[in-house]
């Protein structure tokens, strides 16, 4: 596997690939990598010729009192899982070989952006959009693979994808869960052994409010009552938000009437988690 440092030697790595009539498929990621990243990579692996993952703690989508410094960084390990998942290319870049000292272009979007994870960290989209395009334009993949965990940033990104033409196609991959059920973050490495037991009342309420709608519960407010008691039932368990929206445009709704995103986002001390269902079509 290649490890790769710098854009220049990714683009002409991709156009020799391409020059062969290869495929490429790409896994860009903030690293420190669990089970969740490495199913979108073998995903990848399935799907294409070669696999290009970044690994990029981005800068630019952390507001100033969050995690950015304390984010967990671990290359050799993630390294490891990439070549033994089989990865053709790791691509590491510096925040300076990214953005340089006079970066000033940013892309920004409205709509899809405005709820959920959008109202609490309101400048965190535009980072996102920014790298992911820049990740985009760099290694030119076929298909570029993200997890249903972050279905925010799932829909973003696909909205982005289509709106500006982009010639790829975005891939959407189930969420990976711990076998008591939490959903797999590389966050849960903050928890305390009592925090880690209280995270998992998330899938507890993502769970229940699941079943409800899947036996036939067509009042969204009802759904996210039952979640909300849930959570708010765990003295470590403070809420951002419960909400239901409708899937693609990530607009509020009230009634179960067509494809729904159900989210969630949960301080367990000082950590935010995340986690949701989609229902009605495939994420």
């Amino acid at each position: 596997m290649i490890l790769e440092k710098t854009i220049d030697g990714v683009k002409k790595q991709v156009k020799e690939w391409k020059a062969q009539g290869l495929s490429v498929g790409f896994v860009p990621t903030m690293g420190f990598l669990h089970e969740g990243h490495q199913s979108l990579i073998k995903r990848a692996v399935e799907e294409n010729d070669k696999v290009v993952v970044s690994v990029f703690v981005n800068p630019i989508q952390f507001a100033p009192s969050e995690d950015l410094e304390a984010y967990p960084r671990d290359l050799d390990a993630d390294m490891k899982l990439c070549e033994e998942t089989g990865a053709d290319m790791l691509f590491n870049p510096e925040v300076f070989e990214m953005y340089g000292d006079t970066f000033t272009t940013f892309v920004d979007m409205t709509g899809v952006t405005q709820e959920l994870c959008g109202k609490s960290r309101p400048t965190h989209f535009k980072g996102v959009c920014t790298v992911v395009n820049k990740l985009f334009n760099i290694v030119t993949p076929d298909k570029a693979y993200f997890g249903q965990k972050d279905a925010q940033q799932l829909a973003v990104i696909r909205r982005m994808v289509r709106d500006l033409n982009m010639n790829l196609k975005i891939v959407g991959c189930p969420i990976i869960r711990e076998q008591d059920g939490l959903a797999k973050s590389s966050r849960n490495t903050y928890l305390s052994a009592e925090e880690r037991k209280a995270a998992l009342v998330l899938s507890k309420a993502i769970f229940a409010g699941q079943q409800m709608v899947q036996n036939g519960e067509k009042d969204g407010d009802k759904v996210l009552r039952i979640m909300t008691d849930i959570i708010e039932a765990e003295p470590l368990a403070r809420i951002d938000y419960v909400e239901m929206v409708k899937w693609d445009t990530i607009e509020v709704c009230h009634e179960i009437n067509g494809p729904i995103l159900v989210a969630i986002a949960v301080y367990i001390g000082k950590t935010r988690l995340i986690d949701n269902f989609i229902y009605g079509m495939e994420g």
